[in-house]
């Protein structure tokens, strides 16, 4: 009987055979580590080119002419009365910390005009006790701004729910009296000791307010004097 032989299968078994040492390379291939640190200091740099960060509020984000600056008095759309003039104070003390911007009184006199509004404040909890007592509150306080050039009138930054977040123990046993924002207060660990959970939840409160606007205004500020 005549044999008979099969070409199609050899170039199937031969392709087979091809492809098989190709992700076998591929698969035994691992990068140089030199070769990885520079791909992947490549990549940090084109993702931080691109969304315009920079690792300091260094102000190259502002209009370079522009050397002073109003603030404008924010608006409140929250619940709270009063917040967005609490606010605005940390917001000139940031901008006055920085001394890239001279802050004046009149929108006159001033080259950029920085408005905004307070557009959401709120304590919610976030820990709780055996008895389902809440312990720790988060409290939140996010405002949207936009920075003005005061001579044409154009928009040259604007950003919506720039936020920030704090903590608020609401029990003494909750209270951290180690942590640097409390030692930044008053109180020391034998006060907390002597108070009544109202107590501490008020003082603990009022201090946590008043961080988070801090941090609030530090935020803004970056992301104004930036441009992101």
């Amino acid at each position: 009987m005549r044999k008979v032989t099969l070409p199609s299968r050899i170039r199937l078994n031969r392709f087979d055979t091809m492809t098989h040492r190709i992700f076998a390379k591929l698969a035994g291939y691992v990068p140089r580590p030199a070769i990885v640190s520079r791909l992947v200091f490549a990549a940090i740099a084109i993702a931080a080119s691109g969304c315009g960060y920079h690792f300091a509020a260094e102000g190259s984000g502002l209009p370079p002419q522009a050397k002073t600056i109003y603030v404008e008095k924010f608006g409140n759309r929250t619940r709270h009365t009063g917040i967005n003039d609490e606010f605005m104070r940390y917001v000139e003390d940031e901008i006055a910390n920085h001394k890239r911007l001279e802050l004046v009184d009149s929108p006159a006199a001033a080259d950029l005009v920085l408005s905004g509004n307070i557009v959401y404040m709120d304590t919610l909890p976030v820990a709780f006790n055996s008895a389902s007592e809440p312990t720790i509150y988060t409290q939140t306080i996010s405002a949207d701004a936009s920075l003005t050039d005061a001579h044409d009138h154009k928009v040259i930054w604007t950003s919506r729910g720039i936020s920030s977040s704090q903590q608020s123990p609401a029990v003494g046993e909750a209270v951290t009296t180690t942590s640097p924002i409390f030692l930044q207060q008053n109180l020391r660990s034998r006060d907390i000791a002597s108070m009544t959970d109202i107590q501490v939840a008020q003082t603990q409160q009022a201090s946590s307010k008043q961080q988070a606007m801090q941090t609030l205004a530090q935020n803004l500020y970056s992301s104004m004097s930036e441009g992101f």
